[in-house]
């Protein structure tokens, strides 16, 4: 029989990796649970969502560099908010490369702007690497310290462990669904 430490403790990492890789919050946060649980190690966490986060941030980076207008062109509707994203390049160029990670909902199409604006891939890479490894390391010690808390509240943690990823893996798609149906509404406005 599989148990979620068998799980965790097999898969975790790479969980990580491609949850950072698409997005993100939720996987990293219960990796953070699962490291202060023992089942995985904090530092590998962090490498793991690191990979994941800066790949998927070149990934579109270089889509927006290479096929930008072809992809505008078959998707109209991210017009809106690509000329959004370049008028504010435009006024905050490095500061918004170091926020577009904190940004929800822009993590895909604040890489895909900057490739379309002609930012210089080396500098991309400089600050995108920055941004990831704060937002990683922020998002994975938040993590560890909420099953602190809940170790503190709950008491014995492994006892709820099933519940308590449950729950939170629930608010994480609840959050997931309910913003991808308000962008559906705002792009068919």
């Amino acid at each position: 029989m599989t148990t979620l430490e068998h799980l965790i403790k097999n898969y975790g990492y790479l969980a990580v990796m491609l949850g950072t890789f698409l997005e993100g919050e939720t996987v990293l946060v219960l990796a953070g649970i699962a490291a202060h649980l023992g089942y995985l190690k904090l530092s590998l966490v962090v490498l793991a969502a690191f990979i994941g986060a800066l790949s998927g941030d070149l990934l579109y980076f270089f889509l927006g560099r290479w096929h930008g207008p072809g992809i505008l062109l078959k998707h109209p509707q991210w017009q809106t908010r690509i000329d959004k994203l370049q008028k504010l390049l435009a006024r905050y160029h490095s500061p918004l490369i170091l926020m577009s990670r904190f940004l929800y909902g822009l993590r895909m199409v604040a890489p895909f702007a900057l490739g379309l604006g002609h930012v210089p891939p080396g500098k991309y890479l400089l600050l995108d690497a920055t941004s990831v490894l704060v937002w990683t390391v922020a998002v994975a010690a938040g993590g560890y310290l909420f099953g602190n808390f809940l170790e503190i509240i709950i008491g014995d943690i492994k006892r709820y462990e099933l519940l308590v990823m449950g729950a939170i893996a629930a608010v994480g798609i609840l959050i997931g669904v309910i913003y991808y149906y308000r962008r559906r509404k705002y792009q068919d406005s």
